[in-house]
């Protein structure tokens, strides 16, 4: 049985799709799990970070992105095939890892996104069931871990993201306007799971893209520790990803040679390499892996 996690943010830029992928790296190559990358995000983000442009181009001129999932239920069609949409041997690590897969994302959910309400009309099903309905059984025999990398907002293609997760994730940037949607993603997540007789709880929030001589991000630490220690937030996680130039390079497909985690995210001695080192461990230990 499958682990879902949906890692969500209100606002974006935030290093929600370094996380994802460098999580999901870190549990195949270090763990030896099998995991799965869903991006639903418009912005293809992690799509691009594991296959590249070209690939992704590809997939999208033949049918076999997310897109293409939703556009089927809003059209009344079938183009989308999921065991074909699935793309084995992602990431640039050692030419692509065995372990590690992605379902796609595509620009194009932008164009359907105002439509995606009518589906409970054409499809006869709830919009928020469609993800499930097509992957649940799948994931749930094949992965270890499922990571979902949502759009920054709560709408329904996020909401589709929680329908099919056990978890999610907060990354932030330890300052106001990163942390202010916190409560709010909190409150909507509670009130889905009311809704919908669902149970999906939060992981914990990461600060993410940190800067240890900014006064700010010490002070927001500080105030965000205090309401997870009233109860008012879910846990922070103790690992602080910090930001570094090398964080951008980790998620440019075409950089060649690259073999090691060490080599993608810096030498054993790097802020990031131990970072993310450090995130899979306490990752783990909450997940009960």
């Amino acid at each position: 049985m499958s682990k879902v996690i949906s890692i969500i943010n209100l606002k974006g830029g935030v290093g929600k799709t370094t996380i994802t992928v460098a999580l999901a790296e870190f549990l195949v190559v270090v763990k030896q799990y099998k995991v799965l990358v869903i991006d639903l995000d418009p912005q293809t983000n992690s799509t691009v970070s594991l296959i590249g442009e070209d690939e992704w181009e590809k997939r999208n001129k033949t049918n076999q992105t997310l897109y293409h999932l939703f556009k089927d239920h809003i059209d009344d069609t079938c183009d989308f095939n999921l065991e074909k949409s699935i793309i084995k041997e992602c990431s640039n690590l050692y030419g692509g890892l065995s372990n590690l897969h992605l379902l796609p994302s595509s620009l194009d959910f932008v164009q359907i996104q105002d439509r995606l309400i009518n589906i409970g009309q054409t499809a006869l099903i709830r919009p928020f069931d469609i993800l499930k309905r097509t992957v649940s059984s799948y994931i749930n025999n094949n992965y270890d871990f499922v990571l979902v990398d949502c759009p920054p907002n709560l709408g329904i293609v996020t909401k589709n993201g929680l329908n099919i997760s056990d978890y999610y994730l907060i990354p932030t940037i330890p300052d106001h306007l990163s942390t202010y949607g916190i409560p709010q993603i909190i409150s909507n997540v509670n009130s889905f799971n009311r809704r919908t007789e669902s149970n999906v709880q939060a992981l914990g929030i990461i600060a993410s893209m940190y800067r240890s001589n900014v006064t700010r991000h010490h002070t927001t630490l500080k105030t965000l520790q205090t309401k997870c220690a009233a109860g008012e937030l879910p846990r922070l996680f103790d690992t602080k990803i910090p930001l570094a130039a090398k964080a951008a390079d980790a998620t440019h497909y075409e950089a060649e040679g690259i073999n090691t985690l060490k080599q993608k995210y810096g030498s054993s001695g790097s802020n990031l390499y131990e970072a993310f080192s450090l995130l899979t461990e306490e990752f783990c230990e909450y997940v009960g892996c």
